[in-house]
């Protein structure tokens, strides 16, 4: 499933060779790595296939001291929905995504951050 919107894109992805060809051609588009965003279920594959890809992962300045709090105290898939809703998707997105993770696909973001 992509979800291409006014505020954010998203694609799943089987695994990190693609994860990291789609964040190339992302930037390739017109995206800057602030914009980009790569999430596992699995946090070490996560931060391996982010700093391959140089892109980003979802942290306080998208979620928030709160959110990012909160995250110390919750499931790893409670903590994977709230950081895809703070990147402007909705519950329901949210939670499609991360049953997707679940599978072990990888999912990368693009966000705009500056106007």
């Amino acid at each position: 499933m992509d979800s291409v919107g006014a505020q954010a894109y998203a694609k799943v992805l089987e695994n990190g060779v693609q994860a990291i060809e789609e964040v190339n051609r992302l930037r390739d588009s017109g995206y800057m790595k602030e914009d980009l965003y790569v999430i596992s279920h699995d946090r070490d594959r996560e931060d391996r296939i982010a700093e391959a890809a140089d892109s980003n992962e979802v942290g306080m300045s998208e979620e928030g001291l709160f959110g990012t709090l909160a995250n110390m105290f919750r499931s790893r898939g409670d903590e994977l929905r709230s950081k895809i809703t703070s990147l402007g998707f909705s519950e329901a997105e949210a939670d499609f995504f991360e049953q997707e993770l679940d599978l072990g696909k990888v999912l990368v973001i693009a966000k705009k951050t500056s106007v």
